[in-house]
């Protein structure tokens, strides 16, 4: 190899080594997964939508339905209002659960429940992204990807099995688009889930809500 050859090639790689250092370096994205989406999952801070659920009964032929609003506060906050086809309500705020219908409210420590307790925490562990609080109560697999993921979430707890076989919860990148309820003895509950729509038709929906629990409320908006 002649002088000229060698400073050549010497200059190629001089060159190479100054692009690696000029040009940013992208990082390789983590791959996703479980822990991938519970970190997705973890960084919203607030939620509001609307959900219509259908319950499946065996003795039934039809399926019983109601729908309401959800809204999520992080970490510890989920409600549940129900408008149709009766208004109640149900707040889990912390480690107490409040429930409210027919003009009677009703507060519980989740955790002196235990059952309860894991099914209140197979929706808000998920929405705040927690997969030891999920595992405590579940075996926790992950189907599909980022577009169309489902969590099947299969109770541990001897008690929680004998009423519940599996829990899956479905959605679209931090996002949860439903919920599917398997009960041990075959009933099953459904709940689809759908972003809140403008505010000001929100801000009326809930007000026909609270309207419909106490006659004395304030005329709602049109």
């Amino acid at each position: 190899m002649t002088f000229g050859k060698r400073l050549t090639i010497r200059r190629l790689l001089a060159a190479l080594l100054t692009l690696s250092v000029i040009l940013p370096c992208r990082a390789a994205e983590p791959a996703w997964g479980l822990a991938q989406l519970m970190i997705e999952l973890g960084r919203v801070k607030q939620a509001k939508a609307t959900f219509v659920e259908r319950k499946y009964l065996k003795v039934l032929s039809a399926p019983l339905e109601s729908s309401g609003k959800l809204i999520y506060i992080a970490p510890y906050r989920l409600e549940k209002l129900t408008l149709d086809p009766k208004p109640e309500s149900m707040v889990v705020d912390q480690d107490t659960l409040t429930l409210e219908a027919r003009g009677r409210k009703r507060s519980l420590q989740i955790q002196d429940y235990p059952v309860l307790w894991a099914f209140v925490e197979s929706i808000r562990g998920t929405l705040k992204g927690d997969l030891s609080a999920l595992q405590q109560f579940y075996k926790v697999t992950l189907e599909g990807n980022r577009q169309e993921w489902q969590i099947q979430l299969q109770p541990t707890d001897k008690k929680m099995a004998a009423l519940i076989q599996a829990i899956h919860i479905r959605g679209t990148k931090d996002r949860l688009h439903g919920i599917e309820i398997f009960e041990a003895d075959g009933d099953r509950s459904v709940m689809t889930v759908t972003d809140e729509p403008s505010l000001g038709a929100m801000d009326n929906f809930v007000c026909l809500a609270v309207k419909r629990m106490d006659t004395a409320s304030q005329q709602c908006p049109a």
